[in-house]
This record gives structure tokens, sequence and C-alpha cells, in this order.
């Protein structure tokens, strides 16, 4: 297998598990990129728009963009921090109270996705992705 076609792959399996997570959220109003954000703050508690950038690897605008609709949606609220250009995220009471429900869901999707994926083959997935994550950052 070339370098080019493992990329490729990991690309494509990427934007499915995206999507599919999409379509399951949606009765929700919520996308994914929601959900991760929602997930991050629910696990590690008040972080500031760049921990939770770095954390999930993705750039100021399109969070920025993501937690506005967390805000009008009621489900994050900014704080300020000590210095004045610096804010924490956080979630609302709202938020905390469908939290079981959204977990609920992506845990279906994520369930319905690997049903048929061998339970050896998850561990040393799951294995192979912690190692690799770890050398490259």
């Amino acid at each position: 297998m070339s370098t080019h076609e493992l990329f490729h792959t990991l690309h494509q399996l990427s934007r499915h598990l995206t999507n599919r997570l999409n379509e399951a959220l949606k009765p929700s109003g919520l996308y994914s990129a929601q959900w991760s954000v929602i997930y991050v703050l629910k696990n590690k508690g008040s972080l500031t728009q760049k921990e939770i950038c770095d954390y999930l690897f993705v750039e100021a605008p399109p969070m920025t963009r993501t937690i506005q609709r967390l805000v009008k949606q009621g489900y994050v609220t900014q704080v300020p921090g000590k210095d004045k250009r610096e804010k924490h995220v956080q979630l609302t009471e709202l938020a905390d109270q469908e939290y079981s429900k959204w977990e609920h869901i992506v845990n279906s999707v994520n369930h319905e996705l690997m049903r048929d994926f061998p339970i050896e083959s998850r561990e040393q997935l799951v294995k192979l992705q912690k190692s690799w994550l770890q050398q490259i950052l």
C-alpha cells in the first residue's frame, strides 16, 4: 500500500464517519463539530477557545463560528478570563441536561459503525492510532 493510498483512505473514512454522525445528530440541532466542543468541555471543564482549538486541531475561524453557534443555541457561555482578550468557554446548564441524550446518539452511531469490526481489530486500531498520534505531536 502506498502512503498516498493510506492517507486517502483515512480521509475518506474520516469524512464518512463525520457525515454519519452529522445525520444522527441533525434532529438535535447539532453537528459533529459542535458535539466535539461539547464533549471536550464536558470532559475537561472550562477552556479558552485557543485551548479547544489546540486540543481538536481546528483553526480559529471555524472554531469561532462553532462556538458562536453553541452560544446562540444556549449550550455554552463565554466567561471573561484574567486577560481581557481571553474568554473561557463553558457548558451551560441546558447543555448539561441535554448531554446524555447527545451522548446516547453518538454511542449508538459508533456502535453501529463498529458492529462488524472484530474486537481484536478495534483494540489494535486504537493502539496504532494512539502511537501514531503521540509520534506526530
